[in-house]
């Protein structure tokens, strides 16, 4: 076992310091048997704990360090925008790079025509603008969201996520005007992606009807909800019905976007077109930083001063995604991110398991949903058990769904193969010893 002394001292100062709710991610090693670990420093695929402990990387700090910790483009962009200067907010004293982050999004969004984006500092405040900005253009207030999806933490975006504890629960009451839908989940609704949509759309018209509906908000692959991929045709058909009804639709790319899923945005795979996106994660490798990227007139919609926030845009998180933005490009990350989906569904399918119902997702955003053989019954405790011995081995390793059976995978698109199956195999060593 390794040794761990000092990130027990740290967990023990934490403890007194820091709330449950905040803490429990630390508490995760050990409320689930492995050891809380502090960590001190990153490179790449790795990062290492306070002890020393050198860990394998599979889930990019949640996907954002997608480009790999410290990232030495992305090192060096900071470094050079903190001697120039750290702060001024851009509503009243402008810069370059918030502009060049712009040009960034306004390139690589599919969204065709001319587009604005205004830039705001985590995923849920994007999501939040993006409704601002949904109302503002049509007039309208209702906003739609599906089952299994994850929007955010503040009180619009908890009404918007469906999952209740952690996220919700005894946080209400929530902000009105925001309706659930069924959207797809093909293991276990069996519908095809047609016939999720007709009953999506059904549900739309009857409980809201187009002409109250401001938007319809999902994420192309849901994160939070268990990486679930909607079935083809299910995205195009809402965005088919959105269009004909004067409804906007908002692609939630919080955590599938910029290079995660082996295009710039999970969208692309089948065609769809928003006409507001949300990005935040991975765009600034590491810095907080996030986005809403809209067609021109959507976003010009809103009055002058209605959108922004002190931070928003920080000129060292724009240093840092424009360097991410080189990176990805310079290094074929895109291509990489395609070879780590290849890598993931070899490894399953060459260790098939009963208890595994199933391998999805795109790119370097994967899953695997784990069961009970024959029934088909989610196994949360099974899960939690193999998380739990992947952590033990050194392997940082995430686990959602709204059933608490998913084991997801997130290394940076950076990660050597050799370095990946050796982190797959203890999955499933885990697996086999369960």
């Amino acid at each position: 076992m390794p040794n761990t002394s000092q990130s027990q001292q740290w967990f023990e100062r934490s403890s007194k310091v820091i709330p449950g709710g905040v803490n429990s991610p630390v508490r995760a090693f050990g409320g689930v048997g492995g050891t809380p670990r502090f960590f001190a420093r990153g490179r790449g695929p790795y990062l290492e704990d306070v002890d020393g402990n050198r860990l394998i990387d599979l889930a990019s700090g949640i996907a954002v360090t997608s480009v790999g910790a410290s990232h030495p483009r992305v090192v060096a962009a900071v470094q050079e925008q903190v001697a120039q200067f750290t702060h001024t907010s851009f509503m009243i004293t402008p810069y370059e790079g918030y502009v060049a982050v712009a040009e960034q999004l306004d390139r690589t969004a599919p969204i065709s025509g001319q587009t604005r984006t205004a830039l705001f500092n985590s995923g849920a405040e994007a999501v939040e603008n993006a409704v601002k900005v949904a109302r503002s253009y049509t007039g309208k207030q209702a906003v739609a969201a599906f089952d299994h999806a994850y929007h955010g933490r503040t009180t619009l975006t908890m009404a918007l996520t469906a999952k209740n504890m952690p996220y919700k629960h005894h946080f209400g009451p929530f902000a009105p005007e925001v309706y659930r839908v069924p959207g797809s989940y093909p293991l276990r609704d069996g519908l095809s992606g047609a016939e999720a949509a007709r009953r999506a759309i059904g549900a739309l018209e009857k409980q809201i009807g187009a002409e109250n509906l401001a938007a319809v908000i999902m994420e192309p692959i849901q994160g939070e909800g268990g990486f679930i991929v909607p079935a083809e045709g299910f995205l195009p058909a809402v965005v088919e019905w959105c269009r004909a009804n004067d409804v906007l639709f908002i692609a939630d790319e919080v955590q599938s976007g910029v290079a995660r899923t082996g295009s710039w945005f999970a969208c692309e795979a089948e065609g769809v077109e928003p006409d507001l996106m949300t990005t935040a994660k991975g765009i600034a490798g590491g810095m907080p930083l996030s986005g809403v990227t809209g067609r021109a007139e959507v976003m010009d919609s809103v009055h002058p001063g209605g959108l922004g926030g002190t931070y928003g845009g920080n000129p060292v998180a724009a240093a840092a995604a424009l360097a991410v933005f080189e990176a990805i490009e310079d290094e074929d990350l895109l291509a990489k991110a395609t070879r780590i989906e290849q890598v993931i569904r070899e490894h399953f399918e060459h260790n098939a398991d009963d208890r595994i119902a199933e391998v999805r997702g795109r790119g370097a955003m994967m899953a695997i949903e784990l069961v009970e053989p024959g029934t088909g019954e989610p196994d949360a405790a099974l899960t939690a058990a193999v998380a739990a011995a992947v952590r033990a081995t050194g392997v940082i390793l995430l686990t959602c769904g709204t059933y608490g059976n998913v084991i997801r995978f997130l290394p940076p698109l950076t990660i050597g193969e050799d370095l990946l199956k050796e982190g797959l195999s203890e999955v499933t060593k885990a697996l086999q010893s369960a």
